[in-house]
């Protein structure tokens, strides 16, 4: 403890006899408070005779007038952008319309061609009926005139066989005979 109560009248002694340093002077007025605002105030002279505030300003300046240019040049290019978007819209919105279009074509073209092929359907099996009717017409007028010549044929060998067994040499006289003054008449 000894050392202890040693070290507090140290301490005591040392704040007792503070305030009795004096403080260093220069010229006898000059305290090292004044010197540092001596040195300031001579700093500030030669930063203001050098012109420092104004390169700093105008380096600022510069720097601002560039951000500026930066910030039009985006605006011109986000205007741009807006515009090229409105035209692509456009066009996407445009080419929607033809896709549409071309569809409404293609059915409206399928339809014609349908109706076409059903008329041309139809027409087909009405030349192909009509030929079948022909031609069956064509039979029936054959066979019939088929039927006819043998029948004129039957009927010219049966009326010469009834003319030989019933006429002779006299009877063919008088025919020919009066068959010649009819056409003298």
């Amino acid at each position: 403890m000894a050392n202890f109560a040693l070290l507090a009248h140290a301490a005591n002694a040392v704040a007792e006899h503070a305030g009795e340093h004096a403080e260093p002077m220069a010229f006898g007025f000059i305290t090292p408070g004044m010197w540092v605002a001596l040195s300031m105030t001579a700093f500030l002279a030669i930063v203001v005779w050098k012109k420092v505030p104004g390169a700093i300003a105008g380096g600022l300046d510069t720097k601002i007038a560039a951000i500026r240019e930066q910030l039009d040049a985006a605006k011109a290019l986000r205007a741009e952008a807006e515009a090229l978007r409105a035209e692509y819209a456009k066009k996407i919105a445009g080419a929607e319309a033809d896709a549409a279009a071309m569809v409404e074509h293609a059915r409206h073209e399928a339809q014609a061609i349908i109706a076409k092929a059903e008329a041309d359907t139809t027409a087909m099996i009405a030349r192909r009926e009509k030929m079948a009717t022909d031609k069956i017409a064509a039979a029936e007028r054959a066979a019939i005139d088929e039927l006819r010549a043998r029948a004129a044929a039957a009927a010219a060998a049966a009326a010469g066989q009834l003319i030989a067994q019933h006429h002779g040499a006299s009877a063919d006289k008088a025919l020919v005979d009066s068959a010649i003054a009819g056409l003298a008449n």
